[in-house]
């Protein structure tokens, strides 16, 4: 028998309640109570039941519910893990790309759209740029390993890329390579319900909360050259910052 069903709550066949929700509210504690971490890999569903005399079944569809809760996800190949909730700090001015090596994650994205246009007049104002600004749109999925973490709309003012393709992994490294990689931001974060094609792409539920951060970055010298709404599923990301009492 694994050290995890030793360290269960028993299940009761005779309860009312049924044996895979008993399952689900034992792995759930096991989570909450760290016996469980974040990254841990479950045994295999197989040799699970077999330790906690339950079918298959039973562990399938109890795993199920905590991975459509965002407790436990899915690994193509690998088997079922924790999830390992990402803490974002506000006070730090990073991409996501960095974030995710700093934490042993491997990022990658998928591409939405890649595309050069002029400012909306929403652009315009928020970037503080002329009307027929040329800017460059980059639409993507940002993935930590094979998770979907976040929707990510950046526009960029054109002139501070060589082109739209030399954007690769990192948005921010081909800024810099250019010497325009934001040194300041102004972030604001709201909560937001995902419609249905965010929660699609994100592999969520229509109607789960998420949270949308929206992103002014400036240079050194205070033009602003970036404007980005990222979507995040609630469950995997916590945003963190630091306050300080004024003197």
């Amino acid at each position: 028998m694994t050290s995890l069903a030793k360290s269960l709550r028993a299940l009761n066949p005779k309860s009312s309640q049924p044996l895979y929700q008993q399952l689900e509210r034992a792995l759930r504690e096991a989570i909450d109570k760290r016996i469980l971490a974040p990254d841990d890999a479950l045994p295999a569903e197989r040799e699970l039941a077999s330790d906690l005399d339950v079918s298959r079944i039973t562990v399938r569809k109890a795993i199920e519910g905590l991975v459509n809760e965002g407790l436990l996800v899915r690994r193509q190949g690998s088997g079922n893990f924790v999830s390992a909730r990402i803490e974002k700090s506000f006070s730090k001015l990073t991409s996501f790309s960095e974030d995710m090596r700093a934490r042993g994650r491997t990022p990658h994205s998928v591409w939405l759209r890649r595309s050069e246009g002029t400012v909306t007049p929403e652009e315009a104002f928020t970037l503080r740029l002329s009307p027929g600004t040329p800017v460059f749109r980059f639409h993507r999925i940002r993935f930590a390993d094979d998770s979907p973490m976040s929707l990510e709309y950046s526009t960029i003012d054109a002139s501070a890329l060589r082109s739209l393709n030399s954007v690769n992994a990192s948005l921010y490294e081909a800024l810099e390579q250019t010497g325009n990689r934001p040194v300041r931001a102004l972030q604001k974060l709201r909560a937001v319900l995902l419609t249905i094609e965010q929660a699609k792409l994100l592999k969520s539920s229509e109607g789960q909360p998420g949270l949308m951060v929206e992103r002014v970055g400036s240079l050194a010298d205070g033009r602003a050259i970036e404007f980005s709404q990222s979507y995040y599923r609630g469950d995997t990301y916590d945003f963190v910052a630091e306050l300080n009492a004024g003197t």
